[in-house]
Parts: C-alpha cells; sequence; structure tokens
C-alpha cells in the first residue's frame, strides 16, 4: 500500500527535524525549503512569490511550521512585517498553489503561538475558548490562525488544526539553550520578577502532537501545545540549576536591562499566563513529559 505524503514547511526548524523522524516510518514526507539539498526537498520563495509545484503531486497532508522566529531580533516595524509576512503569506502561497492545481488535501495543520491569549502575567488559565489577547503578538496569532482557516473555507482541506504552541524545550535550540548558558557558567538567574508564569512542552511531545493530530481525522481546530504541569521563570531555572548541579546566586536580571537590549521584545520573557492542556488530552493524547523536571532531566542529562 502507498503511503500517504506529508509535506512539512519550515524545515530547518527543530521541530521539522524531529517530527520527520517520528512519522516516516507510516508516511512519505517532503519538505518545502528555501534551498533544496535532498531529493525530498521542493524549493520555494516568499520574497519572489515562488514555489516548486512538483512538492504538491499527490500530496494528502501539509503540516505548516514555516515563519520567522519570534525571539531572534528586535521587534522593529520592519521585523514586525517580517513576522507575520513569513507566516500569513506562506500559507496563502501554499493556498493559492492547491487551488490552481485542483489540488484537495486530507488535512491542514499549522502551527500557532500560545501568546494568542496575549502577553500578560494573570491567574487565570487560558483554554481555547477564550478570546484573544490584543498586543503584537496576539495579533500576530490571530493573523496565523486566519490564514490557516481559509484552507477549509475555501475547500482546499477537509479540515485545520491550528496547534498553539507554548516555549519548546529542546536540547540544542531555542529558549532553553539560551536559559542554560548563564547558568553553566554559573552565572544564571531568573528574569524579571521571575513569577511570570511559562507555558513549555518537551520538544518529543510537541512532535507527538503533530503525529497526534495527522492520524486522527476527527482533530480539527485549535489545540494548546503546553505540557499540563504548570512552571513560572524562576521555578525553570531552579530545577535547570539543579540538574546541572550548578548555583544560583545572581540576583534576578532586571526587567529595565532586558528592555534596554530587547524593547518591545522583552515582553515575551518577562509576562506569561497559563494555559489548560484539558483539550487535547480529553482528545486522547498522552503526554511523555508532563512534569518540568522530568522533562528537564531528560534534556540535560543526555
Amino acid at each position: 500500500m502507498m503511503k500517504e505524503i506529508v509535506l512539512i514547511t519550515g524545515a530547518s526548524g527543530a521541530i521539522a527535524k524531529v517530527l520527520s523522524q517520528k512519522i516516516e516510518k507510516d508516511y512519505t514526507i517532503r519538505f518545502l525549503t528555501r534551498k533544496k539539498k535532498a531529493e525530498n526537498e521542493f524549493e520555494w520563495d516568499l520574497n519572489n512569490n515562488t514555489i516548486d509545484e512538483q512538492a504538491f503531486e499527490n500530496v494528502s497532508h501539509i503540516i505548516h511550521l514555516a515563519g520567522a522566529n519570534i525571539s531572534e531580533k528586535r521587534w522593529t516595524e520592519e521585523r514586525k512585517k517580517e513576522l507575520i509576512d513569513s507566516r500569513v503569506n506562506s500559507a496563502k502561497l501554499i493556498l493559492n498553489t492547491l487551488k490552481n492545481k485542483n489540488i484537495k488535501l486530507k488535512s491542514f495543520i499549522s502551527a500557532s503561538g500560545i501568546n494568542f491569549y496575549g502577553i500578560k502575567t494573570t491567574d487565570k488559565i487560558f483554554s481555547e475558548n477564550d478570546s484573544a489577547g490584543n498586543d503584537f503578538l496576539s495579533k500576530v496569532v490571530q493573523v496565523w490562525e486566519k490564514a490557516a482557516d481559509e484552507f477549509t473555507e475555501q475547500d482546499v482541506a477537509e479540515r485545520v488544526v491550528k496547534v498553539r504552541t507554548a516555549v519548546v524545550l529542546s536540547k540544542n535550540d531555542g529558549a532553553l539553550a539560551k536559559m542554560i548558558t548563564p547558568i553553566k557558567f554559573g552565572v544564571g538567574s531568573p528574569i524579571g520578577s521571575g513569577k511570570q508564569y511559562m507555558p513549555w512542552i518537551h520538544v518529543d511531545d510537541i512532535c507527538a502532537i503533530y503525529k497526534f493530530a495527522l492520524k486522527n481525522p476527527e482533530i480539527r481546530g485549535s489545540y494548546n501545545a503546553s505540557a499540563p504541569q504548570h512552571t513560572t521563570n524562576e521555578n525553570l531555572t531552579r530545577i535547570a540549576a539543579k540538574i546541572l548541579k550548578k548555583p544560583l546566586f545572581m540576583p534576578n536580571v532586571p526587567a529595565f536591562v532586558l528592555k534596554l537590549m530587547f524593547g518591545e521584545l522583552a515582553d515575551i520573557l518577562l509576562q506569561g499566563s497559563r494555559a489548560s492542556s484539558e483539550k487535547i488530552i480529553k482528545a486522547g493524547f498522552d503526554f511523555k513529559f508532563p512534569v518540568l523536571e522530568g522533562a528537564l532531566e531528560d534534556l540535560l542529562k543526555k
């Protein structure tokens, strides 16, 4: 029996690499990438609105992970435009190509952000029924999800899944790698008050959620991809230091220093709320790393 074809965008990211390993037994995998390096890679160029249409031959599912890194650079007006365009225009280019080729997908599964609910520290635990926030990052997520919804609205996909992703904990990439560097040198400390919540998920679990969404056609709509155990920035820092057997004696990094360094981007470091994982669990998903200490031990002791 022929394997169904899954096309993954955002091929260079940590999630795409781990995810492809998790699903390669069951699916034929293709990647959309800016520079073709392998036979199963196909080039696209958002600046010129071009795409290799061969990527879509007999494709059944698309997992859309493409998007400029939120925390890589200061949010200048130009960078803000890039953050939105890399998510929205990429989805539009795929949608229009599928329409032109008269291809209908079984599923379009899109990355989204847990910041849908806004960057703020509150006592509320947000569920998928809660409304969107009104800050810049929330607006990015809203237009990102709207671009995904177009696939069912324009009858190009049977279903759309939007994975509202928390901070992905991965050994070599992203937030954790940045956090543990000063800890390893003995100069780690919480940031700001340290009391801001930090929704998190182990890289294996976020990839397992994509696999779960792929394999279960009843999964549709938005899902929080955040581990069930909540934590603060201070707690995460302390547990990481304990596992690495490093002291934490430095004072917290003051908020004003981060604002000087990162501008508006500092808000995502200094603020944060909790998000409920109840919906995905009720749907039948089982977290491999529901507890922070176990997740960090797995990543930091390897």
